[in-house]
């Protein structure tokens, strides 16, 4: 496999605003996961009229700190890299005690349902932006701006940020820089998520910030990494199916030597993801339709 450059040496004071970089901070929410590493980390860009991005988590705990230490700032934009529920829920009280409108590709599900695709329930359905925003559009503020930069992939409504003063891209969880994304049908889509992969990597910004942990001060090689470590999984299911392995838990058990128990589900999802996206180049078929349980072999 190839070897992804990880960097999990990341720590936080959980509740207090931290400065990351010029007229950038960050305060990490109390959601430490296998997921979310040390949990959700809250971006705010500027001073005095600032831009917050991924409010986060509904956590009272951090909600309160995030309110209290913007008390003497303006929040005059609220970006939403999508909708899953560390994530996006945190905006609706912040707007309530800020008034700050929400910035955001559409709702969960959006770039799927207009499709007629069901997405799985999990996500943040009450969220709704008060501004859409396509990838190339431009968000101003006091002395920052941002370029909208759809990724889909993770989620069917994922978009990064550029913050143009500064060359930083915030990437949400398209790119981490401490562990692979996590992949997971319908929403998520393998051949979507690697041609956002593919998109990065026509870009020259100089880092990351991914909304866990830390940056990715590197990007290119990352993401070619990261691409690397996608086309050995497809190979590595491509050889489970020459040998006569077809379906996905037993692919699952052969891949993921060691696995953590608590993992086998993702791992599955993931492995499922690939499966989809084999199929939908012609790789692979199963008789009747794509599910996790089903049998597949070589088309």
């Amino acid at each position: 496999m190839v070897d992804i450059p990880f960097n999990k040496d990341f720590k936080c004071e959980y509740g207090v605003i931290e400065d990351v970089a010029p007229n950038l901070r960050r305060i990490v929410a109390t959601n430490r996961s296998p997921f979310t590493w040390t949990g959700t980390g809250t971006y705010i860009v500027g001073r005095g009229k600032v831009a917050v991005i991924d409010a986060g988590p509904l956590l009272e705990d951090h909600i309160a700190a995030l309110i209290k230490s913007l008390t003497n700032e303006t929040v005059t934009h609220q970006l939403i890299t999508h909708t899953h529920a560390d994530h996006s829920p945190a905006s609706r009280p912040l707007k309530d005690a800020t008034g700050a409108p929400t910035y955001g590709y559409g709702p969960h599900g959006a770039g799927r349902f207009e499709q007629g695709i069901t997405v799985e329930a999990g996500g943040d359905q009450d969220f709704k932006p008060d501004f859409k925003v396509s990838d190339g559009d431009v968000i101003e503020g006091d002395g920052w701006s941002f370029e909208c930069v759809y990724t889909p992939g993770h989620t069917s409504n994922h978009i990064c940020y550029k913050w143009r003063e500064a060359d930083i891209l915030f990437t949400g969880d398209h790119v981490m820089g401490w562990s692979t994304t996590v992949v997971s049908p319908p929403d998520g889509d393998m051949g979507q998520y690697m041609a956002s992969l593919e998109k990065l990597l026509k870009r020259d910004d100089s880092m990351y910030q991914p909304t866990h942990a830390g940056p990715v001060r590197d990007p290119k090689p990352f993401v070619r990494a990261l691409i690397g470590h996608r086309r050995d999984r497809e190979s590595q299911i491509l050889d489970c199916l020459k040998r006569g392995t077809n379906n996905i838990a037993d692919m699952v058990t052969e891949m993921y030597v060691g696995l953590n128990p608590n993992l086998i589900g993702p791992a599955r999802r993931s492995v499922f993801s690939h499966v989809v996206d084999l199929a939908e180049r012609g790789k692979v078929k199963t008789d009747g339709d794509l599910a996790l349980d089903a049998h597949y072999r070589l088309n």
